[in-house]
């Protein structure tokens, strides 16, 4: 029987949708490098478990929300912009793919129940300076611990990854870690 390299981290994917890649209305500096450094964290299955989020606009928009689907019209009624990146998708065959309104995944109850039974949340994914910094900070405030995964979140631009980075940074050690997904899977022997 293999051995089971599994621990009780919970490997949050965030929000990786076509509207982010190059060339598209969102596009975000190194998405690709993201993408293949999720792809590895995945394909070591290092994590007990895995969820991936998805954001769609609101359908009955309240306060600036109603601005953003107004703002945003062209991008909200586009599938293949709201579609989930085509190398995921034999991994959304093994894991769940969940919806938010919101910036923050936490808004999401199962991401929640998910972070209370995980030793720690592994951020991945996109916009470093929106939704993922929104779910770190949702996260830390309902008391876990979050693993920022430097070079499996991209940005807008590669100064506003920095910034993320720092805010999380002043919160290390104790409510984030802040490393790079190798150093992630050497510290879990992989």
């Amino acid at each position: 029987m293999a051995q089971s390299h599994s621990n009780q981290d919970l490997l949050l994917v965030i929000d990786m949708q076509n509207v982010y890649t190059p060339g598209q209305p969102w596009a975000c500096c190194r998405v690709e490098q993201a993408s293949a450094n999720i792809r590895s964290l995945l394909d070591a299955g290092v994590c007990g478990e895995v969820l991936f989020t998805r954001f769609l606009p609101p359908d009955h928009p309240t306060g600036v929300w109603a601005e953003y689907n107004q703002v945003n019209a062209a991008i909200n009624a586009d599938p293949f912009a709201n579609a989930m990146m085509p190398e995921f998708a034999p991994y959304l065959e093994r894991y769940p793919l969940l919806d938010k309104s919101v910036y923050s995944s936490f808004a999401i109850p199962q991401v929640a129940q998910a972070a209370r039974r995980a030793r720690q949340v592994v951020l991945t994914g996109v916009v470093a300076e929106c939704c993922v910094l929104a779910t770190a900070l949702a996260g830390i405030d309902l008391g876990h611990r979050m693993v920022y995964l430097t070079d499996a979140v991209s940005g807008l631009s590669p100064e506003t990854e920095d910034q993320t980075r720092a805010i999380l940074s002043y919160l290390a050690p104790l409510h984030t870690r802040i490393m790079t997904t190798r150093e992630y899977l050497q510290q879990n022997d992989l």
